[in-house]
């Protein structure tokens, strides 16, 4: 069966995975999918070792990489890290101080605010240019329209560039920007995501598209778990899925044995929409840390300083988690959409790849006897 996203970046099925991990990206690829590198932990250097050793395992299929620029942040580029992380306020630390000692956890051994482990935001385009010496098939954006820098790079290197958005709105400025792919999130969706749901959000902007008399592919995600649902989004018009969620229950994400055991026992109303990781409205698993920012009435900061702030909380929380501290197992929490309600088991990456294909497979004869 011909794909369209076959001919625009090389892959055999068009199943994209979002993951952070580079052992997903290498297996899912070499399956027949397209593995995406989530690139914003890493630095320059960081990054380069990652592609070189995904070169190295993918066996020649093609892959792609996801950055992080921001449309709009809290602070100026210009500034140093330091100075990012002396303007998150006083009562944000004690709040994050007092958690972390409610539940036994120390800080101990854990990257420190603004050390190597922090995403950044601001390196998006010195990450782009380190991917352009890898094989790389395709680029994404998310938070905010591609800018003309991205695209330019795109089309200088002949690599799609491709936009995530939550809105029919964002498509067309995404579009307007000259975006060779879009991604339709709904709201189902782990991490940043709208409020539009995914059933609704997909032909809408699909629909949007053709109105505005443009040709550009749209892939479905947010909540798609398997390959009955990809068959679903096909079938009104997306090119393909784009899943995230899915991966962080496979033998080789980087997600702990805690975290993937609360994904098992979770179901799809565990999850949270909230600012209070990243500064900006995120889907993750709902935990105690939720729970202790509510309670204390405080609002998120806005982005980076959120995030500068409680990513080392949170892997600190993780690694006693791991540990065998129950205080931190029920603060413990991450990026995960409401999809996490279909994970049953813990599966390799490769196989969950096969699996979608012939849950796919199904549901398409399943379409097609219906018109017998």
């Amino acid at each position: 069966m011909p794909f369209r996203m076959t001919d625009m970046v090389g892959c055999e099925f068009p199943l994209f995975a979002f993951s952070h991990c580079r052992d997903v990206v290498a297996a899912v690829s070499r399956a027949g999918g397209f593995g995406v590198l989530g690139a914003v932990s890493f630095t320059p250097e960081q990054l380069e070792t990652e592609l070189k050793w995904i070169d190295d395992n993918v066996e020649g299929k093609p892959y792609g990489i996801d950055v992080l620029i921001p449309e709009v942040q809290a602070v100026d580029h210009s500034v140093s890290a330091d100075d990012i992380v002396a303007a998150i306020p006083a009562e944000y630390r004690d709040m994050t101080a007092k958690i972390l000692q409610e539940a036994g956890v120390s800080l101990d051994g854990t990257a420190p605010l603004g050390g190597s482990q922090a995403p950044n935001t601001s390196l998006g385009q010195e990450l782009l240019e380190v991917s352009f010496n890898h094989p790389v098939r395709l680029i994404a954006n998310a938070l905010g329209t591609a800018p003309p820098a991205m695209i330019e790079a795109g089309k200088k290197h002949g690599i799609p560039v491709a936009a995530l958005v939550g809105a029919k709105e964002h498509a067309m400025k995404q579009i307007e920007a000259g975006v060779d792919l879009i991604i339709a999130q709904g709201g189902e969706g782990g991490g940043h995501c709208g409020e539009v749901s995914t059933i609704v959000l997909v032909p809408e902007v699909i629909e949007a598209i053709e109105r505005a008399g443009a040709d550009i592919p749209v892939l479905a995600a947010g909540g798609i778990m398997n390959g009955r649902q990809m068959a679903g989004m096909m079938a009104m018009g997306a090119a393909g899925a784009w899943c995230g969620s899915v991966w962080l229950a496979t033998q080789e994400a980087e997600t702990h044995e805690v975290f993937r055991e609360k994904m098992i026992a979770a179901s799809s109303r565990d999850t949270i929409r909230s600012k209070h990781r990243t500064g900006k409205f995120s889907r993750q698993l709902r935990s105690g840390w939720h729970a202790r920012w509510e309670e204390a009435g405080m609002p998120a900061l806005p982005m980076p300083l959120m995030m500068l702030l409680s990513e080392p909380v949170l892997r600190a929380i993780d690694k006693a988690a791991v540990n065998g501290n129950e205080q931190a197992r029920e603060l413990c929490s991450y990026f995960v959409g409401q999809g996490v309600g279909l994970v049953t088991e813990v599966r390799s990456a490769g196989g969950v790849v096969q699996d979608f294909k012939q849950e796919f497979a199904s549901g398409y004869e399943s379409l097609a006897g219906a018109l017998e």
